[in-house]
């Protein structure tokens, strides 16, 4: 059989808050938002996450805490273990969010024990965890509800002794004040995630509510030598650097991950979009798209693309 030159967006359906990982192993490790478990796919392509294989790999005791809400799980590999971070509460509002930790021994995530590490003692209740590595160090990224001075969620920065344990104080790097972070009835920045490129951090956030078709990405940018921890090593960039397509119908584009073409020779971003304006988050899909690079160093994501199978395959798939 010959292999497949091209592939269709969305590639999964019904799959919000998408995250991909992709390993030394050669397989990508993908997750998204189930709201009652966790679940983790395990592909050899990243045209294939939905047809890879599926595990169930954690499901909380009903009622108890943590049990509710199971929203935007991330898979890192973290000094030579698997760690699953995700955000939970106990079914009631946002002021009982918090992100909890899994840890796995295994060199396979699919298999073996995963070990409730418990749930990171933010300074506010919050979503969306992620992990930066810098050196020897790790830093724990996610978005606090407040006021901003609206309602909302703005992103901190902490650092953290293991994987599991946060310290010392946090820094707001940033909060939803612009007028396309604030549409759909909330101030939101959520969803961060590292890029790391041509000497420069990047960090990706979503912007204005998941439910609105206006939710987009922002971008701060740091050089890779300043500290992460000092809010003025980050530069706002003032407008989305990745949004709706009214002309190619998608439209609520975020959440994103990224992750490499199996070759290692292409950039890819992952992420949740909806195929019209007003439709329930429940069906948000996952999509791909190449992007590259502008000539001053930073990212390029282009434009969504929108409902097709003309695209090609990651190089080397």
């Amino acid at each position: 059989m010959t292999q497949a030159e091209t592939f269709c967006n969305p590639i999964v359906a019904n799959a919000g808050d998408p995250w991909v990982y992709k390993h030394t192993d050669g397989y990508y490790y993908f997750m998204y938002t189930r709201g009652n478990r966790l679940e983790l796919t395990q592909s050899a392509s990243l045209t294939g996450l939905a047809g890879g294989r599926k595990e169930t790999i954690w499901t909380p005791e009903a009622g108890g805490p943590y049990s509710s809400n199971l929203w935007a799980p991330e898979i890192h590999f973290l000094n030579n273990r698997w760690y699953i971070y995700y955000t939970a509460n106990d079914g009631g509002g946002d002021d009982t969010r918090r992100i909890c930790v899994l840890e796995n021994e295994q060199a396979n995530p699919l298999e073996g024990e995963w070990v409730w590490k418990g749930a990171l003692q933010t300074p506010v209740p919050g979503l969306d965890g992620t992990v930066l590595e810098m050196g020897e160090q790790l830093y724990f990224l996610y978005a606090g509800y407040g006021h901003f001075p609206d309602y909302g969620s703005a992103i901190y920065i902490m650092r953290m002794t293991n994987p599991w344990t946060l310290t010392g104080e946090q820094t707001l790097l940033t909060a939803p004040t612009l007028e396309w972070e604030k549409q759909g009835g909330m101030a939101i920045n959520e969803g961060p995630v590292m890029l790391k490129r041509n000497g420069k951090l990047f960090l990706i956030y979503s912007a204005s509510t998941t439910w609105s078709e206006d939710y987009s990405l922002g971008m701060l940018t740091m050089e890779d030598s300043a500290d992460p921890m000092a809010a003025d090593s980050w530069t706002k960039t003032m407008q989305p650097v990745f949004k709706k397509s009214v002309e190619n119908g998608v439209y609520a584009t975020g959440h994103n991950s990224f992750t490499k073409s199996p070759d290692d020779q292409e950039d890819w971003i992952v992420y949740h979009a909806l195929h019209a304006p007003g439709v329930e988050t429940k069906h948000r899909a996952t999509r791909i798209q190449r992007f590259g690079w502008h000539t001053d160093g930073t990212p390029d994501f282009g434009v969504p693309y929108g409902d097709t199978c003309a695209l090609n395959v990651p190089s080397g798939e």
